[in-house]
């Protein structure tokens, strides 16, 4: 278990000697539902073409047809089989979807579905998706493929009940503490305006106040006005939020305010007395009119067009290319000292696995020649298109360069394209896997991803003190409803209460009432669900 999350190996080890392989000494009451009517012995490309009806997400930026995408383009022409898509915007996929899956109007399957757990219980058990540990083991070698390569990924896409319901997205770059996943909401500073100012770097969190009081009274971009930003992000937006800095004051902060100690045990970091001081502290900035005003409910597209414009001091987000751009005017901020002297960083539960990317609906009756579609996803230079993009695009830029001789996809410079953008126009989401050992074999590392690991390496890794991160637990079905029920109300609170204590303060005087309220929504049974969840997973 080199790759994954290490702490996790006795527990997997143990469940697969349990659950055996695909398909072996598992509840089978399900099966019925994997009857094959359609298309047998299924070899590509087919001698007459066959049409599948499949819905899908693509961004905006793609085409609207994603036949009109040089990946599937390629496939029909491997495979002979054309796909009939519906096909609906990031912005409005999840509603449709949830409307096709109430109606009946099932189509074959749904690619980069976007299943939450929760959603493959839930549909699997009133027989609207079907398992499909039966289909891997008897039509899917190249996905077999990964699971023998990478044994852990079977517990953790199998569901409590026994059963595989879902295809999974699995990209690695890196283990551990070492994923690139470890810390997604980066601080990038203005080192422009930082040698402008004959300022150093700041190295703890009064010295970024000082900075930052600099950034707004000094005209460090030079044209006379105060139109400087000193400090923007989008609170309770993922990378984008300024959790990075919490670490200053304690345990820290991440998306789902969830740590696990060193003594596997699950905190929950917004009742932590140093979220409380790490809030007071950026109350304190915003009092000195640091923060931007736009920062508690501006979009993507507003945050962005600023950074375009160089108009931050300070900024977050996973990295800096898809806002200020590839340029030297950001730099990484290091971690900060504390009121202590400590400096933490606190990990963020990320993890490259997606269990519900595809599935397969009752509707299906072509289940052989699906399987065997689906299963092309898995080959090692179609799961880096996928997630990626192609190469030899005649019709715009390309993300590779084929290497015919060395049969390896090599990432081309970006030549100052954001590749967010370039991968929302190519890549088509999904199912895929990229193991580590990929890397130098099939694929080179992304330049984004390679350099923003080193630089994870170089600032952030050696400050985590936490060894363990939260796993990505298949809770059952109830567990899943009680969570997530506790969540709607609870997450909200605890966000709104976040902005409203970052901009107006008062936050020593509510704080106890506050505790309080989130007892009243179930915080205590929540923790026992997730501390149980993660025993379950990591202990065994």
């Amino acid at each position: 278990m080199k790759k994954v999350y290490k702490f996790l190996s006795v527990f997997l080890a143990s469940s697969l000697m349990l659950t055996g392989c695909i398909g072996g000494g598992k509840d089978k009451s399900n099966s019925s539902a994997t009857e094959d009517l359609g298309l047998k012995d299924v070899s590509f490309p087919l001698k007459e073409k066959v049409t599948l009806q499949f819905m899908t997400q693509s961004s905006a930026l793609a085409p609207k047809d994603p036949n009109e995408k040089l990946i599937y383009k390629r496939l029909e022409e491997q495979t002979g089989v054309h796909i009939k898509w519906k096909n609906y915007t990031k912005d409005q996929f999840i509603e449709k979807r949830n409307l096709a899956l109430a109606s009946g109007e099932l189509p074959d399957a749904i690619m980069d579905a976007a299943f939450s757990d929760y959603d493959l219980l839930k549909y699997a058990k009133d027989g609207t998706i079907i398992p499909v540990e039966d289909l891997i083991e008897k039509y899917m070698p190249n996905f077999q493929k990964v699971l023998e390569q990478a044994p852990e990924y079977e517990s953790l896409i199998t569901a409590p009940d026994g059963h595989i319901y879902g295809f999974p997205w699995i990209e690695e770059l890196g283990s551990g503490k070492h994923r690139i996943q470890v810390v997604d909401c980066l601080p990038w500073i203005n080192v422009e305006w930082l040698n402008k100012l004959g300022l150093k770097m700041p190295t703890t969190t009064e010295e970024l106040k000082e900075v930052l009081i600099a950034f707004k009274t000094k005209d460090p971009n030079g044209n006379g006005k105060a139109d400087e930003i000193p400090l923007s992000f989008m609170v309770n937006h993922g990378a984008e939020d300024p959790a990075s800095l919490f670490a200053a004051f304690g345990l820290g902060d991440n998306w789902d305010h969830t740590v696990v100690t060193n003594d596997g045990k699950v905190v929950f970091t917004a009742a932590e007395e140093g979220y409380k001081e790490a809030l007071k502290f950026m109350h304190e900035l915003n009092e000195l009119g640091l923060i931007d005003v736009e920062a508690y409910e501006q979009d993507w597209d507003k945050y962005v067009a600023k950074g375009k414009d160089q108009k931050y001091g300070l900024y977050f987000t996973w990295d800096k290319a898809n806002v200020s751009g590839m340029n030297d005017k950001y730099d990484i901020m290091p971690p900060l000292a504390g009121p202590s002297g400590e400096v933490n960083v606190a990990q963020t539960n990320g993890f490259g696995l997606d269990r519900g990317r595809m599935v397969i609906t009752s509707a299906n009756k072509n289940l052989e020649l699906t399987a065997k579609w689906i299963d092309k996803m898995y080959e090692p230079l179609q799961s880096v298109q996928n997630n990626w993009g192609t190469y030899g695009d005649t019709k715009q830029q390309n993300i590779f360069e084929l290497d015919k001789t060395a049969g390896m996809l090599k990432h081309l410079p970006l030549k100052g394209t954001a590749p967010v953008e370039l991968r929302e126009k190519t890549s088509i989401g999904g199912p895929l896997a990229i193991l580590d050992e990929y890397y130098g074999k099939y694929t080179t590392k992304p330049d984004d991803a390679a350099w923003r690991l080193d630089l994870l390496e170089e600032y952030y890794v050696p400050h985590i003190k936490a060894e363990n991160f939260y796993p990505p637990v298949f809770f059952s079905l109830e567990d899943t409803e009680e969570k997530a029920k506790i969540e709607t109300d609870l997450f909200e609170y605890v966000n709104r209460k976040r902005t409203e204590w970052m901009k107006n303060g008062n936050i020593d005087k509510e704080w106890n009432e506050y505790l309080k309220e989130l007892d009243r929504l179930g915080l205590k049974t929540w923790l026992q669900i997730k501390q149980d969840g993660y025993d379950r997973t990591v202990k065994k």
